[in-house]
């Protein structure tokens, strides 16, 4: 197995390249596709790589309640610097389960929160709050239903058959035009039916797994907020509209008060969006031309990918096999 184990560690390097260049080159939609599956793909290859790394250390510690024959030298042979590594992946490992769990149970109660603040509203796909506070975002369809989470429609899928609800404040609404509703609308509801919370939670568990992997959840945060304004764009027909829409809400706004939910004031680089949708729309193709920067980046980062799972891969059957020599059956 040797130093190839800790290659999905530090391989998620070659996807900042693509990172930058993607936010900049690519339709947004693919860009969010792409950037999330690598850093779903890299994440899960550098938590293999600690959990082998773990079981050395472990193995290593007096009293475990492992077999005797996982601390034999043929084990400890097996990764480098066990005594070291080993037991510094310990506690890395457990880190990483605490932060994701953390992140996971998080995103739910922000989510429960948000539909008990529906309670008493009518269970339409827009929801319309008395706030003072100027405000908008896209709440996703609930899961397990709570105390004060309004009851499932007549088809039994939530309102609007469980496509999520579009929440916005009154005095959001009186500081937009008629187009610019409309606008703020679509743009929601383009949150909702591709399901951008979806994304957005994969990457920031991919995050918590790799720290280098945070360029790829602040470039995916961008790109399905941009993914958003270029369906909006679509469906009203101006993109002039929708910047103007965004710009107003940003000014008149900060953002959403329930964090981790999508909305058309997210916290970002809103000038970059605005700039991006007064220009023209970009080009729809599902990969880059491999003889540019983005493809080459693209292509680099694809490369990264698999060779951190196939190493991940590897270490893994090698492992298997050296313990179950250890300890057969």
């Amino acid at each position: 197995m040797g130093v190839f184990v800790f290659l999905p560690l530090i391989l998620p390097l070659t996807a900042w390249p693509v990172a930058r260049l993607a936010e900049q080159h690519l339709h947004p939609r693919t860009a969010t596709r792409l950037l999330t599956v690598l850093a779903v793909v890299l994440a899960l290859c550098s938590t293999v790589c600690l959990a082998l790394v773990m079981v050395v250390g472990t193995a290593q510690l007096p009293g475990n309640p492992l077999p005797d024959g996982w601390s034999d030298p043929e084990v400890r042979a097996a990764v480098p610097y066990d005594e070291v590594v080993g037991k510094a992946a310990i506690p890395a490992l457990c880190a990483v389960v605490v932060a994701c769990a953390r992140t996971v149970r998080r995103h739910g109660r922000v989510r429960r929160r948000a539909h008990r603040a529906l309670a008493g509203l009518r269970g339409t796909e827009v929801a319309v709050l008395p706030d003072a506070v100027p405000y908008a975002y896209a709440l996703p369809p609930g899961g397990r239903r709570g105390r004060g989470v309004p009851r499932a429609g007549a088809d039994g899928r939530g309102p609007r058959g469980g496509r999520g609800r579009v929440v916005v404040t009154t005095a959001l609404l009186e500081r937009l035009r008629p187009a610019e509703r409309r606008a703020l609308f679509a743009h929601e509801r383009a949150h909702l039916a591709a399901r951008h919370d979806r994304f957005l939670l994969a990457v920031q568990l991919a995050a918590r797994a790799n720290p280098f992997l945070r360029p790829l959840r602040t470039a995916v945060a961008y790109t399905a907020e941009r993914w958003a304004d270029e369906e909006a764009a679509r469906a009203v027909g101006s993109r002039r509209t929708v910047a103007r829409a965004i710009g107003t809400a940003a000014l008149v706004s900060r953002g959403t008060p329930l964090p981790t939910l999508a909305g058309l004031a997210a916290p970002g680089p809103v000038p970059r969006r605005v700039a991006a949708l007064l220009g023209p729309a970009p080009a729809v193709r599902q990969w880059p031309p491999a003889f540019t920067a983005v493809g080459l980046a693209a292509w680099g980062a694809a490369a990264g990918t698999a060779v951190s799972a196939m190493s991940s891969a590897n270490s893994a059957v090698t492992m298997v096999l050296i313990l179950h020599a250890a300890t057969p059956l």
